[in-house]
C-alpha cells in the first residue's frame, strides 16, 4: 500500500520561501502522476500542481504559476513543491496526491487513490 508523507511547512512572511516535500514508502513515485493540492479553511481543496510520470510535463495553476515550482527525485522516491514568493492567500494544508501507475496528470480530486496527511502552511506578517 502506498503511504505519502509531506513535511517541509511552516509559518512564514510574505515573500519568504517554503519547500514541500512528499515522502513515499510501499510504492515507486516516478510510474505515477503526482499532484499538490491545498485547502484553507472553508474552502474546497484545489489543485496547484502536479508532475507527470517519469516527471516529463508539469502543471501550474494559475495562481502560482511563476512563482512554485514542482520537481522528482527519483532516487528519494519524493516530489518536491519549491514555493517561492509567498503570499498571506497562499495560506492553506497542502497535500501531496498519488494517481494509479503510469496516469497523466490532473486536477480533480477524486482522480487521485492516494493522500498525504497534510502539512500546513501559514504566510503572514
Amino acid at each position: 500500500q502506498l503511504q505519502l508523507v509531506e513535511s517541509g511547512g511552516g509559518l512564514v512572511q510574505p515573500g519568504q520561501s517554503l519547500r514541500l516535500s512528499c515522502a513515499a514508502s510501499g510504492g515507486t513515485l516516478n510510474v505515477r502522476a503526482i499532484g499538490w493540492f491545498r485547502q484553507a479553511p472553508g474552502k474546497e481543496r484545489e489543485g496547484v500542481s502536479c508532475i507527470s510520470t517519469g516527471g516529463g510535463s508539469t502543471n501550474y495553476s494559475d495562481s502560482v504559476k511563476g512563482r512554485f515550482t514542482i520537481s522528482r527525485d527519483s532516487a528519494k522516491n519524493t516530489v518536491y513543491l519549491q514555493m517561492n514568493s509567498l503570499k498571506p492567500e497562499d495560506t492553506a494544508t497542502y497535500y501531496c496526491a498519488a494517481r494509479q501507475p503510469l496516469s497523466q496528470c490532473s486536477a480533480y480530486v477524486s482522480d487521485y487513490a492516494y493522500w498525504g496527511q497534510g502539512t500546513q502552511v501559514t504566510v503572514s506578517s
